[in-house]
Order: structure tokens, then C-alpha cells, then sequence
């Protein structure tokens, strides 16, 4: 009876411990804004109860606030990544106008940025970018709370927007446009020229000569790289918010992310962006974990819709995103195509029926 008594009591743990096992759940996120350390400890400890467990926050570029921010984020039992934008910096005193990169017109990131105001984009072929990206990311990796450096905008403007985005800013991209198409400074050009034998300036159409897509791909990824050994030698992670394929990231954005030097990716996988269902997420996914020949995590990020009951009535699709019936058909299709979990944009945009969602999903087995 007894051997009985404790083969049972061996299932039944067995049992229980499947039941409460979960798949990884990251969260893109920021602040802190006006808010008081019980409210922040607050905030942290009901997203660690709804099944997060490690926030990439969005704190500014200031050591002190991840330092302050990070040892609430450990009290509430959370992974602590600092998410910092690389390439696209605003008006800064250490940054000289001359270190922004320069679309095929001739114009300036800085001056005339493509797009919206804020996309001042530097330049990934010049020293003072380097030097200045090496000194922000180390002083944030010295922050001893800080357990990873999570770049975003770690990449060229939007040669072409993602297709649902065209209506919002009334354009047709079905090719490269110059006014979206970077950099053209002299030291881009130059250097192309000296790699390729090619002055890529004389070219008809520069979008058709593939030397000049390396070459770009290889500036991100060497800036990429060079951040890497500043960060990885002080002990810490790094990883990036990057676009969806890697086949997606390079067209769009001159991302050849499978090159770079991270520790884990979290590409946005955010399907209403592509004018795509929840179940295209998987095929991407898929994609995604065979380009890291599955060495390297995966973390689906998946776009929230804030309010599903009138998605279908707003125009903007950044109001788009995931509805609360969508939302596991994704994270199965996530973690069956190879996902190692998956990463929320955002916790905030998250309504109830959503959360209620999320837990029957993060709780379930997947097979691969």
C-alpha cells in the first residue's frame, strides 16, 4: 500500500509540475515617468504574476534610472534588459550633424528626416557613431541590476514601409524611393567605391546592384558586432528588437540580423503590419529559427491591439495589432514553428480578455 501510496504521489507531482510549466513571456515596455517606486514595484509584481518574466525597458539613456528602475524589477522577479534605440538618435551635444546619414537626395537625417520627425538616423560608417554607441551602452551595462542591453532601431530608415503602413502615409512603395534610401555620405560612398570598384552615384539604379546591399548589411552588422564586445565584456547579454525574416528585414531595413553577434532575437513579428492573419506569425517564425540554425533564442514579438472592439473601425494600423482570440492562435504558431517563447508589445496595451487569453497559451505544451 505504501509503494502504492508513493508511486501515486510520483505521478501526481509529475502531473502538477507539467501543469505549471510555461513558455518564456518577455515584454517590451517603459518609463518611469512620474511614478513612485511602490507603484513601479506594484506594476512589476502584477506582471510577474500574469506570467511575465523578463521586461525589455525603455528608460532613456541615463545609468541612474536603470539603476533605479533594475532593483525593483529584481524585487518583483523579472529579467531586466535596458531597451535602448541605436541608430536613431535626437539633437544631442555629443553628436555632431555630420555623424546622421545621408538619403540618395543629398539630404540630411537630421535636417530632413524621412517620414516623422523623430527619424534622425546616424550614419553606421563613421568612428564618432561607434565611439558614442560604445560609451552609451557601456555605462548602462555597468548598472550591476542590468542583465542585457536590448537594442532597437538597430538598423537604416524604411527603404520601404511595411505594406500596412502605406495608406497611413499615402505612399505606394513598390520600390526604393531616394528619399528613404541611405546613406550617401562621402565616407559611404567612398568606401563603396574603394570595396567594389563601383561609384555607386553613377549608378542608374542603385537598388539593383547587390554589392551595395552588402556593403550596407555589413555597416549595421559591424556596429552591431563592435557593441557587442563592449557589452559581452562586461559580462552582460545582448539582443535586439529587429523586423520580421530575416528576408524582411533586409528588403525593409537593411537588417541582416543573422550575421550579428547577439546572445537571443526578438523580431516583430507583428502580422497586421504585413496585412497578414495571426497564423502568418508561424511561417515567419519558422523562417526566423532556421536563419539562426536554431543555435540562437527566438522570442516571437507579437502586437497587441488595444481595443478590440474597434479595430475594424481604426485606420491607423498601429492601433492594429492582436486581438484576444488571436493572440494564442499566434503563440502556437509561434512555438510549434520553433520559438523559444515569445515577447509583448505591450503589457499596457493588454486588456483583460487578452491576459485571460495569454495564461490558457503561455500554459500549454507545444510540440516542434
Amino acid at each position: 500500500m505504501k509503494k502504492l501510496f508513493a508511486a501515486l504521489m510520483v505521478v501526481f507531482t509529475l502531473y502538477s509540475c507539467a501543469e505549471k510549466s510555461k513558455i518564456p513571456v518577455y515584454a517590451w515596455t517603459g518609463g518611469p515617468g512620474e511614478a513612485t517606486d511602490q507603484e513601479l514595484l506594484n506594476t512589476f509584481k502584477d506582471y510577474k504574476q500574469k506570467g511575465i518574466d523578463g521586461l525589455m525597458y525603455n528608460g532613456g539613456q541615463d545609468p541612474e534610472t536603470y539603476k533605479r528602475v533594475g532593483k525593483l524589477v529584481k524585487e518583483a522577479g523579472l529579467e531586466f534588459h535596458t531597451w535602448v534605440p541605436t541608430m536613431v538618435q535626437g539633437e544631442n551635444p555629443k553628436l555632431a550633424p555630420e555623424l546622421y546619414a545621408i538619403n540618395r537626395n543629398g539630404e540630411s537625417a537630421f535636417e530632413k528626416p524621412a517620414y516623422v520627425p523623430y527619424y534622425k538616423f546616424l550614419c553606421p560608417n563613421k568612428e564618432g557613431t561607434h565611439q558614442f554607441l560604445a560609451e552609451l551602452y557601456g555605462s548602462i551595462a555597468d548598472v550591476a541590476e542590468v542583465d542585457g542591453i536590448h537594442l532597437d532601431y538597430i538598423r537604416f530608415p524604411d527603404v520601404i514601409l511595411a505594406e500596412g503602413l502605406w495608406d497611413k502615409y499615402g505612399l505606394v512603395m513598390n520600390e526604393e524611393y531616394p528619399v528613404a534610401d541611405y546613406c550617401y555620405c562621402d565616407d559611404c560612398v567612398a568606401d563603396f567605391k574603394e570595396e567594389s570598384r563601383i561609384d555607386i552615384k553613377e549608378v542608374e539604379d542603385p537598388s539593383q546592384v547587390a554589392e551595395w546591399k552588402q556593403f550596407r548589411y555589413n555597416l549595421i552588422t559591424n556596429v552591431v558586432n563592435n557593441i557587442a564586445e563592449v557589452v559581452h565584456g562586461k559580462g552582460k547579454k545582448l539582443n535586439a528588437a529587429v523586423f520580421p525574416g530575416p528576408s524582411i528585414s533586409k528588403k525593409l531595413v537593411r537588417q541582416e540580423w543573422d550575421k550579428w553577434n547577439l546572445d537571443a532575437v526578438y523580431p516583430m513579428n507583428y502580422n497586421d503590419f504585413y496585412l497578414k492573419g495571426p497564423e502568418w506569425v508561424g511561417e515567419v517564425t519558422k523562417e526566423e529559427v532556421a536563419a539562426v540554425n536554431n543555435q540562437k533564442p527566438i522570442y516571437s514579438g507579437l502586437f497587441i491591439c488595444p481595443t478590440p472592439e474597434t479595430k475594424t473601425e481604426e485606420n491607423d494600423p498601429e492601433n492594429h495589432g492582436l486581438l484576444p482570440s488571436e493572440i494564442g492562435t499566434a503563440i502556437r504558431a509561434s512555438m510549434e514553428n520553433g520559438a523559444t517563447g515569445i515577447c509583448l508589445f505591450t503589457p499596457e496595451r493588454m486588456t483583460a480578455e487578452h491576459w485571460e487569453a495569454l495564461e490558457k497559451a503561455i500554459y500549454t505544451s507545444y510540440s516542434k
